[in-house]
């Protein structure tokens, strides 16, 4: 049967649009490869289409526009990794996927065949509007006010080369929600959209100001309850108020939760308000217009009716079969269905990694069992949104042989990492191998299940990237002259309660971080009260002291201590 369109599809000014940009950067990177641009005149080029040169090679990063693609896409993707990278690609905690290994001669390619099935690179890099992301389960979580993508697909097209906001202050990221439970690590976001009722009404809390980095804040609430029809104009106002205030003179205070923080929550209101005032009469219903078409290009797909009792017999006979229903399904909106997670993190593997075969399995099964549709996750899982339960069994034994099975989906193997010292440019340690190591240590333990939800991120450097400090147990990998030096933070949070964790104290070599966590770990399984109270439950009602004095039985010893 032919699915009903599920997903924005482009019109004729996409695609030219699309067309005549690949030519552009195709004829730069002719220019610069002939030696007729520096590569200083290059950067900046380059940058507006994703390529970035790292500590090995280029590096070119794909938006996943809210996480959002089909098996079209997914296929295209396991090609290019095929033909023109390593035969792998690495998805993001932003709804990107990054290719490591391209050659500078062949990104123009790359981009065509982007193009082919409407995907691009446009901003996801420079100081501009970058991919605008989204709860990876929108449109089919069982906890869902509204689907955000629609929204998330408005943003995107007023941000894409929107002239005011191409080289700003710094870069800017906007995070849209429609659940009461937050997956998308909103108050994390320059701007977070969190959809809310009030009454009848459903409208946008606006938070501005959060952000990770070398200074980490949570956002704060700009406006409480802001009417769907205002949306555009206000964040245009935003972004242009941080646009004029925010510091050019060093971008290590030009983020706006920096101005939030230096010009005060109230006066951003204000100047905020009045800029609205000014560009809310230009808005004249243009935007209203686009957004019930975009509505409905996101359909709800036309639901299965069978029988749901083969999925009940399989789950009472094939215990493995149960674990992962237990760990890696959540609620759908439809109670015969429900939402699978693909995790990317088999212990020992590198997080976020997919290879080409596997793209290409998990497209097909998409394609077969999730009315032809997947989402890349914050966690850097890929998700299938739309699995009738009498499909699970088949999913899931799709999934064995590829290696996609794995149940822990939220335990502490699902760890979010960056790519470290091992890819990047910027980073002062290694990420991925302690990822790793961790994650097979508590493989060889066999206590993953016993010691249930526990949030692990790992960053390579203090930008973050790993999101290490809104970890449940955050790890900041450092460089102590010349040593990898990791500091440990603890009860971090991501979600509706969003905390900074808590530095531990002194940090640990590499030799020794591993053993560290094991410590953190095994005193919460001795303070927890039941196996129902999670790790950040515990910490909550018992604090830091307990912890920190696992991690250092001798304080008088100072750091180090193993």
């Amino acid at each position: 049967n032919k699915q009903r369109q599920k997903m924005y599809q482009y019109n004729g000014f996409d695609t030219a649009f699309l067309k005549e940009r690949n030519l552009q950067f195709r004829d730069q990177v002719r220019r610069r490869i002939s030696g007729a641009l520096s590569e200083e005149e290059f950067k900046p080029l380059r940058l507006m289409n994703g390529l970035y040169l790292q500590l090995h090679a280029y590096m070119l990063r794909v938006a996943i526009p809210y996480g959002t693609l089909n098996s079209a896409q997914m296929t295209a993707l396991a090609s290019i990794a095929e033909k023109w990278d390593k035969g792998y690609g690495h998805f993001t905690t932003r709804q990107n996927i990054q290719f490591n290994w391209p050659k500078l001669q062949d990104v123009p390619d790359i981009l065509d065949a982007l193009a082919e099935v409407e995907m691009h690179a446009i901003q996801t890099s420079g100081n501009t509007i970058r991919n605008v992301t989204a709860d990876h389960f929108a449109g089919a979580a069982a906890d869902e006010i509204e689907d955000p993508r629609p929204y998330a697909e408005l943003l995107r097209q007023w941000s894409t080369d929107h002239p005011e906001f191409q080289f700003m202050p710094r870069k800017f990221k906007i995070a849209v929600s429609g659940s009461a439970k937050d997956r998308a690590a909103t108050r994390a976001h320059d701007i977070g959209l969190l959809l809310k009722k009030r009454g009848a009404e459903i409208g946008f809390e606006v938070i501005i100001g959060g952000g990770l980095g070398r200074t980490p804040m949570i956002g704060k609430t700009l406006c409480d309850f802001l009417p769907k029809s205002d949306l555009l104009p206000y964040v245009e106002a935003i972004v242009s108020v941080w646009n004029l205030l925010g510091r050019r003179d060093n971008k290590y205070k030009s983020r706006i939760k920096i101005t939030v923080h230096e010009k005060g929550l109230q006066e951003i209101q204000r100047l905020v308000l009045k800029r609205f005032s000014e560009l809310r009469p230009q808005f004249k219903g243009q935007d209203q217009t686009l957004l019930n078409a975009l509505k409905k290009a996101f359909a709800t797909p036309a639901w299965i009716d069978t029988p749901t009792t083969t999925f009940h017999e399989n789950y009472a006979t094939y215990p493995n079969f149960k674990s992962w229903v237990d760990i890696n399904t959540s609620p759908h909106r439809n109670n015969d269905y429900a939402i699978a997670t693909v995790s990317l993190k088999t212990p020992g593997q590198t997080p976020g990694d997919a290879s080409s075969a596997q793209m290409r399995v998990v497209a097909q099964l998409a394609k077969t069992y999730s009315h032809d549709e997947l989402r890349i996750s914050h966690a850097q899982n890929i998700v299938l949104p739309h699995v009738h339960k009498s499909h699970l069994f088949a999913l899931y034994n799709g999934l064995y042989p590829a290696g996609l099975a794995t149940a822990n989906a939220g335990l502490i193997s699902d760890i979010i990492a960056c790519p470290g010292m091992d890819y990047c440019a910027l980073a002062t340690a290694r990420s991925i191998p302690v990822a790793q190591e961790i994650a097979l240590r508590f493989k060889a333990l066999k206590l993953e299940h016993d010691i249930g939800p526990l949030q692990i991120k790992i960053s390579g450097c203090i930008n973050a990237c790993g999101h290490h400090h809104v970890g449940h147990i955050g790890i900041l990998g450092l460089d102590r002259a010349g040593v990898e030096n990791y500091q440990i933070t603890l009860g971090g949070d991501a979600t509706e309660t969003t905390t900074i964790g808590e530095r531990a104290g002194p940090g640990f070599d590499a030799s020794t971080i591993v053993s560290a966590i094991e410590r953190v770990v095994f005193t919460y399984l001795d303070l927890r009260l039941s196996n129902l109270e999670t790790f950040l439950e515990t910490f909550r009602r018992v604090g830091a002291p307990p912890f920190k004095a696992a991690l250092y039985p001798d304080a008088s010893e100072g750091k180090n201590a193993a």
